[in-house]
Order: C-alpha cells, then sequence, then structure tokens
C-alpha cells in the first residue's frame, strides 16, 4: 500500500472517531448531546452535572517565578475535599489557553473526565490517585531553585534604602533616584548607576540604570527585567527588592540565611544570699 495511501486512511479515521464539542450559555454538549455544565467565576471554571451539581473546578495559573520567568499550569480541585489539589500542565492548544473553551477540551479531550455520558467520576478520582508529574524545562527549574532561595532570605528595602534581611540590617543603597520613597520601581532616566553595598560598607555591585543590568564587584552580569509581550512586559522595570535579591543569589557572600535560634530551658540560679 503506498505511503500516501495509508496517510489518507489515518486521516480518515482520526476525523471519524473525533469527538466535536462545543460549549453554549454553560452547556457542554459532545457529538450535540448535552453532557455536563460549566461557569466561569475569576478564571476559576466550576463542572457540573446536568443536575448542576459541582464536580470539580480547574484554574488556569499565570505567574512570574523570578525575574522575567512565567510558569503557566492547570490547577484542579474536587469540590467536596478542597485541601486535595493537582497540579497539572496544560494539555490544550495555545489557542485556547486559559479560556472556557481550553477548560472543556482539558476535559473530554485530555483527561477524559467528560465523555457522552457526563461527568465520569472514575476516571476523575483515578486522576487525584495517581496525579501526572508536570514536566518542567530546566529554565522554569532553576527559576523556581532561585526563588527558593530567595524566599528564606526574606529580604525587604526599606523607606532610607537599606536592605533587611530576616528582620537583620544586611546592607544598603547609594545612589538613590529621586523618586526613592514614593515608588518601588526604578523608572528614572538616569545616568547614574544604583550602587549596593553590604552592612559593612563593602562594594557589593550596581544596577545599570541605562542597561538595566546587574553587575557584581567581581563582574558577574545579569539583565533582571528584558523586554516581552504580553502580561510579562509588566515587569519592564524592576523593584529594589528585585535587585537586592537577584545580587544575593549572584554573590553568595553578600546575605547570608539566618539560622532559628533554639533557645533551651530557663534555669532559676540560687545566688545563695
Amino acid at each position: 500500500m503506498k505511503k500516501s495511501t495509508i496517510i489518507f486512511f489515518t486521516v480518515l479515521g482520526i476525523l471519524c472517531y473525533a469527538q466535536n464539542f462545543k460549549t453554549k450559555r454553560g452547556i457542554v454538549s459532545l457529538d450535540g448531546v448535552h453532557v455536563a455544565k460549566v461557569s466561569n467565576k475569576s478564571n476559576i471554571y466550576t463542572f457540573m452535572d446536568l443536575g448542576e451539581t459541582p464536580m470539580y473546578t480547574m484554574e488556569f495559573i499565570d505567574k512570574s517565578i523570578v525575574d522575567s520567568v512565567r510558569d503557566s499550569y492547570i490547577k484542579l480541585n474536587r469540590v467536596y475535599n478542597r485541601d486535595k489539589t493537582v497540579e497539572m500542565d496544560y494539555i490544550s492548544p495555545s489557542a485556547f489557553s486559559g479560556e472556557e473553551k481550553s477548560a472543556v477540551y482539558t476535559s473530554i479531550k485530555g483527561l477524559k473526565v467528560i465523555d457522552n455520558k457526563g461527568i465520569n467520576i472514575k476516571n476523575l478520582d483515578e486522576i487525584f490517585q495517581n496525579a501526572p508529574k508536570r514536566k518542567l524545562d530546566s529554565k522554569t527549574k532553576d527559576a523556581y531553585t532561585i526563588r527558593n532561595k530567595i524566599d528564606k532570605l526574606n529580604i525587604e528595602v526599606n523607606k532610607v534604602g537599606e536592605i533587611i534581611s530576616n528582620g537583620v540590617p544586611v546592607g544598603y543603597f547609594t545612589n538613590l533616584p529621586v523618586s526613592f520613597g514614593s515608588e518601588d520601581t526604578i523608572t528614572d532616566k538616569t545616568f547614574i548607576d544604583i550602587e549596593v553595598y553590604d552592612a559593612k560598607s563593602k562594594y557589593i555591585g550596581k544596577y545599570i540604570t541605562t542597561t538595566k543590568q546587574i553587575k557584581t564587584a567581581n563582574g558577574k552580569i545579569f539583565t533582571i527585567y528584558r523586554e516581552m509581550s504580553g502580561r510579562a512586559a509588566l515587569l519592564k522595570f524592576p523593584t529594589y527588592k528585585a535587585i537586592a535579591e537577584r545580587m544575593a543569589i549572584m554573590d553568595p557572600n553578600f546575605i547570608k540565611v539566618q539560622e532559628k535560634v533554639t533557645i533551651g530551658p530557663v534555669e532559676k540560679v540560687n545566688t545563695g544570699k
């Protein structure tokens, strides 16, 4: 059999067994038959049976991890057990992402929890019992590792440009622009670089305002926020906190994680007066 003929019958087979779905006024139809209902509130889609009993929710997450790295995924939750949540990668075509059509596509084609009989509880329970593992690329994994380190440092920048880590002063900014104190993002068009010093006034590095780059004392360079399209464009200008966090990652000697201090039992000492 010729290759072209094989391809023809393969495509024909797929078309013959393909399920057509659509959603209209919150009613999900599969091959023209009503099988479920769906409602949407704040990007959380609640799927119900035809009697409007909620079965599960699907939420589309799109968040910034660190710098310009973002993570987008699905959060699945059983209505009767809010504590148990499954996080999984997007399944639907990118053109649907974050929309009702994407949620329905994921339920029918990806997870197979909706079929021609309605919501398939058996398949739904199977997902929560054997949750699929997310497939993160190396860039996203590295971003989460960095985020974990940053969270442990618990960095803040106060109103005078002092850098605080877990309540302890660890450094400070110099050459602060006029807007400092009224804004937490660096938007001033100035040719003076903003410098960072540790608590002992040792030079750590600087933020180059013209190129949006951080350069450490030992020559490491990092572009903190690149020009990006979509929602990530909001990250064009960095915050002082973000600069301090990145500087701590680039120079591990700048800020050390404060270990928890454990105090033993207090004993009363007799002075023998």
